[in-house]
């Protein structure tokens, strides 16, 4: 099976307090990029967020948010009573005004308000880590519904080439045939008299320059790994994609050797299938 690097999950906790909003995104990517959004208050286990969604991943371009709504009264900050009592003395000493008037005036001097430091809650964050899970398996997830929408797409691909190199290698005793023929009426278009054992030397030189058995049952072995490993427990986007860049070289070499037209119309059609299946290859985690 293969999972697509492309996903999304999302979770959603009703605490006390607060409504929390994990949310995944996920994009392709060579490597791991992990970006992470979090409330200050929570700063603290960023590191350990970010271990356990590189471990989850493994690789691709992360968005990864937490939002929380406040739902109840929830507030760090207090006012200073002392400080702002002192402030209103000394306004009263310098204006005449009433009591609410002055009240609105101290509250705004320094130190009239207290911020206290929010310390992380440990079942509250015992709550959002099970979130962050559930979030990471809702995105695998549709990682996995991506990924079998890819699978469909390369194993159909990798038939298309498996049957057009089928009609190489049925084409191939009429391609040889078509050098031995060509190479013949060469000589005889010189109107000179050759050694036949010489000729047919330098004929069986030439066949054999020509010979694309090797690539043939090399190209036949690299499209039975490539469906063997999509079909494999574990998914590896790079592996894939080295087992293609194989694929291309025969399919290319078969190209260079084949000097034959009808032939070399075939292996257009399988560079074409490989070319769809590397700009899917980008995509499998």
């Amino acid at each position: 099976m293969i999972y697509s690097m492309t996903g999304y999950g999302k979770s959603v906790l009703q605490l006390p307090t607060k409504k929390v909003t994990i949310e995944l995104k996920s994009l392709n990517s060579k490597n791991l990029d992990l970006n992470a959004r979090m409330p200050s208050i929570y700063r603290e286990k960023e590191l350990k967020v970010r271990k356990v969604l590189a471990d989850k991943l493994v690789r691709g371009k992360i968005d990864f948010s937490i939002y929380v709504e406040a739902t109840a009264e929830d507030t760090s900050t207090q006012i200073n009573k002392p400080v702002v009592k002192q402030y209103i003395a000394q306004l009263k000493d310098l204006v005449a005004g009433d009591d609410v008037e002055l009240l609105k005036m101290a509250v705004r001097f320094p130190d009239a308000l207290n911020t206290v430091r929010e310390e992380i809650d440990e079942d509250e964050w015992k709550a959002i880590e099970t979130g962050i899970y559930k979030a990471v398996e809702d995105l695998t997830a549709h990682r996995l519904d991506e990924g079998k929408v890819l699978e469909k797409d390369f194993n159909s691909r990798v038939r298309t080439i498996t049957n057009i190199l089928e009609q190489v290698i049925a084409m191939d005793p009429q391609r040889i045939e078509g050098v031995r023929e060509r190479l013949l009426r060469g000589v005889e278009d010189l109107k000179e008299k050759y050694d036949e054992n010489r000729f047919e030397q330098e004929l069986v030189y030439y066949i054999e320059k020509f010979d694309i058995t090797e690539e043939k049952v090399r190209l036949k072995n690299h499209l039975s790994y490539f469906t063997e490993s999509i079909n494999s427990q574990e998914s590896n986007g790079k592996k894939l994609g080295f087992i293609s860049q194989e694929m291309g070289r025969e399919i290319n070499t078969i190209g260079s050797k084949s000097n034959y037209a009808p032939m070399q119309q075939l292996v257009v059609q399988m560079k074409d299938e490989l070319e769809k299946i590397k700009e899917q290859l980008l995509n499998v985690l």
